[in-house]
Order: C-alpha cells, then structure tokens, then sequence
C-alpha cells in the first residue's frame, strides 16, 4: 500500500465465508485517495511526470510508476469534458475572451497552438470560466465555431465582450450575438501602440494614451487623442491612426458607470487567470499532446479557484 509515508505492507483479515469487508482501506486498494489529490496538485503546478516521480521517491521513498501518474491524470479527461458542456447561464453581464500560445508535439514537429479562454461575469457578479478551446490557426471561422458553441450550451445573450483586438474577431461576435456591445481592451491597445516607439519616449507615450482612455467621457476622449496626435504625430503617427480607426469598440466604456468602467477597459479579469496557467506550463517547454495541455490548463485552474481567482465579484452593474 502507498501513503505519505511510503510503502507499507497489510495483512487483511479472512474468513471463511469471505465476508470480511475493510472498512477504511478497500480491498484490492494499493494506494490511498490522498495520493492521488497529491499527483493531481503536482502536475497543476507544471511538473511532469518524470518530476512527480523523482518528487515521491524524495519525499516519501516510494517508488511511483510513470503508468500510475498517467492514469490519475487521465481520470481528469472526464471532469474537462462534462464542465465543458454544462448548462451555461442564458445571460452574461460581461464576458472576457482572450488567448495564450502554448507549444505541443504533432506528427513529430513542435507547433504553436492557441488556447482560447472565455470568463464570464454572471448575474451575482461572480467570475465564471464558460469554456476553454484549443487551436493550431486562430482565425474568424475558429471564433464562430467558439462563439456558437456558447449559444448551444445556453448562453442566448452578453451585453458587453471585452476582447484584446484580434482581426474579425468583434465582427464574428455580432455575428452571433448581435445586440452585444464590444470593448477593446485598452492595455492591449497600449502595448500595440508601443511596437512603435523608441525606449525614451515609452513613458510620456504611455501618460498620454492614458489621458484618453480615463477620460471622463467620450467627447473628453476625443479631444485627448487630438491633443495627443499634435504632439506625437510627427514621430509616431500610426498610433492616433489606429486608435481613431477602432474608436468605435474603444468607447463603448463611456455610455457606463464608473465601476463597470473599471472592470471593462481591460481584459484584467482574465489576465491574472492566464496568469496561473502560464505558471503551470513555465516548466512545460513542449506538451506531448493537446489532453496534457487541457489536463494541465484545467487542473491549474481548479486549484487556483481555490483561492478566489474564477470566484471575486465585479460590483456595480446592475
């Protein structure tokens, strides 16, 4: 038998008719149930198997099989599809879609493949993961398919997307939610408009842009961006350019309270929720497939919802 201090060796009773039955640890059991939740908390902190077995060999001298690792991580799979096909709620207040690029094996070759997040708002103003897909080409037929699948799972209506600017994506929202309003993330927005500036200039840039974006209304908005085109159009003027050209989805915030302004001007929500899944995968420089990447990726998540990240509210929006 395995526990948490190594092997140990059990003598079962017997009877003559066979009907002794242990009461805490079954018969045929060779491990006990906190092992597993053990392996489990492991591989959702990014170690790999050859790392949980050199881990319990360390700490407890117990010699731990590969096979076995794989299969309580395997039992995973099951928990990963039925949460993602549960009943969504009919309404979501605001939902956050972003991406992050994880690298897997395939016929041999290392690619780059996406994983797509959506979190949502519900009506209690409590976070909610709504789905996680996985892709080799983003694109807006991906998107389509995400956002359909959503709508099939019950989600009929979003008032406000707050996405980070990927091409078609807000076209292929209204595609499929119509009467949903788009934000941009203004962060993401910032850190584009960075790819064009010299070292030197990045802070008074980045004070600028902010002027615009915490304006206190829309006209204030736009006569923050004139004022900021006057001064850095000479050195830099695809900035005030591609604002002026998404300004439709940048200004959405401005028809809405200052709390809801605050939980939508960026995709914060959902950062710090790929913020604990990119501390899983840091150790993880290639995954072998892509159900390591969803067994990763979910049990990083279960685990750090333990702590409130998929549970704070978001107040003022009712």
């Amino acid at each position: 038998m395995l526990c948490d201090d190594g092997e140990i060796e059990l003598n079962t009773p017997r009877d003559r008719e066979n009907t002794f039955e242990p009461q805490l640890i079954k018969k045929h059991q060779t491990r006990i149930t906190q092992m597993d939740s053990q392996i489990l908390s492991l591989y959702a902190k990014g170690m790999t198997t050859r790392e949980i077995v050199a881990t319990f060999k360390e700490m407890y001298d117990a010699d731990v099989s590969s096979s076995l690792i794989s299969k309580v991580t395997d039992a995973v799979k099951e928990q990963v599809t039925e949460r993602q096909k549960r009943q969504l709620d009919s309404l979501y207040p605001i939902v956050y879609m972003d991406c992050i690029v994880v690298k897997v094996r395939e016929n041999g070759s290392v690619i780059n493949k996406a994983v797509f997040l959506t979190l949502g708002i519900n009506t209690e103003g409590q976070k909610e993961l709504l789905g996680m897909w996985l892709a080799e080409n983003e694109g807006e037929k991906f998107w389509l398919s995400v956002l359909t699948e959503l709508k099939n799972w019950g989600n009929q209506d979003i008032l406000i997307a707050c996405v980070d600017g990927l091409k078609g994506f807000p076209d292929a929202i209204n595609s499929v939610f119509p009467q949903t309003y788009i934000q941009l993330c203004s962060i993401h927005m910032v850190r584009n408009s960075l790819k064009y500036v010299a070292g030197k200039d990045y802070k008074a840039v980045t004070s600028g842009l902010k002027t615009v974006y915490q304006a206190p209304t829309e006209d204030t908005a736009l006569m923050a961006m004139d004022a900021f085109a006057k001064v850095r159009d000479d050195k830099y003027p695809q900035i005030s350019k591609s604002w002026r050209a998404h300004r439709e989805n940048l200004n959405t915030l401005f028809s809405l309270p200052p709390d809801i302004r605050k939980a939508i001007y960026t995709t914060n929500a959902i950062e710090s929720l790929n913020s604990v899944i990119r501390a899983a995968i840091k150790k993880r420089k290639v995954f072998p497939t892509d159900d390591s990447v969803r067994k990763v990726i979910y049990l990083a998540i279960k685990d750090a919802s333990k702590n409130g990240v998929c549970r704070s509210r978001t107040g003022g929006w009712r």
